[in-house]
């Protein structure tokens, strides 16, 4: 049987109009509108058209299930001010593939359960960064892998696809279930996508209540967590160098494992820069084309528990596209919500191995 939800949903992931719709099928707004709201349903020759038009299987639409859609109000979006109507659609599309796929995993593997504080209102974004540091036992070392410290403490990580490359990331608190989820456009650079990873955290920690500040506030808060968290206080001042030049930074962007605008942000922010000091260094890096191409990049941070899921269904002769048609979808919208955090080796540099320790090792276990 036809499922009228799933329809809007597979257009709202491609980022269509019902027009826009209408017009790559041949068929008319109001036919759209009708299918969508469920008061006709498309005929047998009808469906398939659709689902072409869609890039989603047949069976994807004649599921019986409502997908969960995320609340617009929900969800804690980084760079707001990029997005269009159609693109935070398409990221919000995604999150509802993201939630199905993510309790298909749960059926099957023992994962690890939300250790996510929400921290009450009127908390500063640097003291909730060392309270979540203190409560997930962090020494003031650099955390080697952002994602398996998140993963380790049960937030869902997925990737955003590409037609949502303006969107940097976002994070929400699914309802009912009391389970994080932060979405990652692992397009950015391994430091840009790390240090997004630490903003959602912050939206996570600070944003959950009705009373959180909302827009520009919030992504100020956010930004300012996600500084503190990467990069604690009492270290940066106890190393900091007593003139900043490139290669300090080079050397210290390495070490807190984030870009080097970051670094020199973080410094300006503690007062361990002039005003004079912190622009002349922006245009420099600006110059250089560090805003653009990080220098000295470091190796991009993957998921263990996709590692580990697909690891383990690879040993039991399950492949991607037998996943895939178990959630009905075609293989490239499962790449889409894992692109660049699974089935791709995990290469360190060597850097922040001292904090190892700080990341608990994820031991995932089959159910049944």
């Amino acid at each position: 049987m036809f499922n009228p939800s799933r329809l809007a949903l597979a257009r709202k992931r491609r980022g269509w109009t019902k027009r826009k719709l209408a017009q790559a099928t041949g068929l008319t707004d109001k036919s759209i509108g009708l299918f969508e709201s469920g008061e006709m349903p498309p005929g047998e020759l009808t469906l398939p058209v659709l689902a072409d038009a869609l890039g989603f299987p047949v069976s994807f639409f004649t599921q019986p299930d409502d997908l969960e859609e995320i609340p617009t109000d929900a969800a804690s979006f980084r760079a707001l001010t990029k997005m269009t109507a159609g693109q935070r659609a398409a990221a919000e599309a995604a999150g509802a593939l993201a939630f199905k796929m993510s309790d298909w995993i749960a059926e099957r593997f023992r994962v690890p359960e939300p250790d996510v504080p929400k921290l009450g209102p009127g908390i500063d974004p640097e003291t909730a960064a060392e309270v979540v540091r203190m409560e997930w036992n962090l020494s003031e070392s650099p955390i080697p892998n952002l994602i398996h410290l998140l993963e380790a403490h049960g937030v869902r990580v997925f990737s955003l696809a590409e037609e949502s490359r303006e969107v940097d990331a976002f994070s929400t608190w699914r309802a009912g279930t009391g389970k994080p989820y932060i979405f990652l456009n692992t397009q950015k650079s391994a430091e840009h996508s790390r240090f997004d990873a630490a903003h959602e955290l912050g939206h996570l920690v600070l944003h959950w209540h009705h009373d959180a500040p909302q827009g520009r506030e919030a992504e100020q808060e956010a930004h300012a967590f996600a500084s503190a968290f990467l990069m604690p206080r009492a270290p940066m001042i106890a190393s900091a160098p007593p003139f900043v030049s490139r290669a300090e930074i080079m050397s210290h962007k390495r070490h807190w494992r984030v870009s080097a605008m970051a670094y020199v942000y973080r410094l300006h922010k503690l007062g361990l820069l002039s005003e004079w000091h912190y622009r002349s260094l922006n245009v420099d890096m600006s110059k250089r084309g560090d805003r653009t191409n990080e220098p000295h990049p470091i190796a991009r941070e993957t998921s263990q528990v996709l590692n580990k899921v697909f690891t383990a269904l690879r040993k039991e002769g399950v492949g991607k596209g037998d996943v895939a048609n178990a959630l009905h979808i075609y293989p490239a919208d499962l790449d889409a919500l894992v692109f660049g955090l699974a089935m791709l080796p995990v290469a360190g540099n060597g850097e922040g191995s001292s904090a190892a320790s700080a990341v608990p090792k994820l031991r995932l276990v089959q159910n049944g």
